[in-house]
């Protein structure tokens, strides 16, 4: 119940920011919706042991950790401007396979020839997907806006590995103020250096008009969009949190595959686009190979692609 509440609000958080993408820079999307979130963050900080919690002594890792999450985000938020939901979402889904690969240099751990094949088919879906030289229709978003979702994938699993190293020592709630104030500073950031939109102006490419626009209040219907995406992204912290913690992560962890079928559902339900049989197929095959992962995994009892939720904060 739990993981399937989390994916549900992962589904209407990516729901909503495509939705928003047309009228508001990302910057200022995250920032409404880390300001919301970090609230939620900050009570069950004091849950967890109040605020000497947030105290460390791996700054470093911490910060690194949080740049990974942001560069996660934005190019993963910056694919859904222009890319069909459940495109976005599948290739998105890669991650687990990432994981895998990165967790033998970095965390030393071994992984079998079938885990090494399953990977490998993953990468094959994301080919089909991309289509490589093939003619392709003359809206369809460019090869390198395509590669997006695949970069956020690849940070998202960079976070992981280091999430695996600090895990032990940091709370969750506390880790979850770091990178919910990370984002914050890089939206004040922006904010600062293109929030007057004077960048955005002459560009005619979307994904840079949508990191680049200028800030504008929002319209009164779109109030509410913003505090629904807040109140998804508290929803999808504790969720995940709470179906991880009731249950073994390499159980748990494939039913994170149910965004799938509801992003195919909110693709078509909000903005009416459906997957092609191309990425149909791509999307069959990395989420084979991603369920075998975890499903081999289990069976070795050697949990690497799954010891911690998908989340996208």
């Amino acid at each position: 119940m739990f993981i399937f509440l989390g994916m549900l609000a992962i589904s209407i958080n990516d729901m909503l920011i495509k939705q928003l993408s047309g009228e508001y820079p990302l910057h200022q999307i995250v920032f409404v919706r880390s300001c919301i979130g970090i609230s939620f963050s900050l009570v069950l900080v004091q849950f967890e042991g109040g605020w000497t919690i947030l105290r460390t002594d791996r700054k470093a890792k911490h910060a690194l950790r949080g740049l990974t999450v942001v560069i996660s985000n934005l190019t993963y938020f910056a694919a859904l401007a222009v890319m069909p939901l459940a495109d976005t979402t599948a290739m998105f889904f890669v991650a687990p396979l990432f994981i895998t690969l990165l967790s033998i240099p970095f965390l030393g751990e071994k992984v079998g020839a079938r885990r090494i094949i399953a990977v490998l088919v993953g990468f094959i879906g994301v080919i089909v997907m991309l289509r490589p030289g093939s003619a392709r229709a003359e809206d369809s978003p460019h090869i390198l806006i395509l590669l997006l979702p695949i970069l956020a994938a690849l940070a998202y699993a960079f976070l992981q590995i280091l999430t695996r190293k600090l895990g032990g020592k940091s709370k969750a709630s506390a880790m979850a103020v770091y990178i919910q104030a990370t984002f914050i500073f890089v939206s004040i950031c922006f904010w600062l250096v293109a929030g007057d939109g004077s960048y955005a102006q002459g560009q005619e490419n979307e994904v840079l008009i949508f990191l680049l626009r200028a800030w504008t209040w929002p319209d009164t219907a779109d109030l509410w969009l913003f505090l629904l995406l807040g109140l998804m992204s508290a929803i999808i912290g504790y969720a995940l949190s709470m179906a991880y913690k009731s249950a073994n992560a390499a159980t748990i962890a494939p039913f994170e595959y149910i965004a799938l079928p509801l992003a195919i559902f909110w693709g078509w339900s909000i903005f009416g686009t459906l997957p092609d049989r191309w990425v149909v197929l791509g999307l069959v095959l990395i989420a084979g190979s991603g369920l075998y992962v975890f499903l081999r995994e289990r069976v070795v009892d050697r949990p690497v692609a799954a010891r911690r939720p998908m989340r996208r904060w």
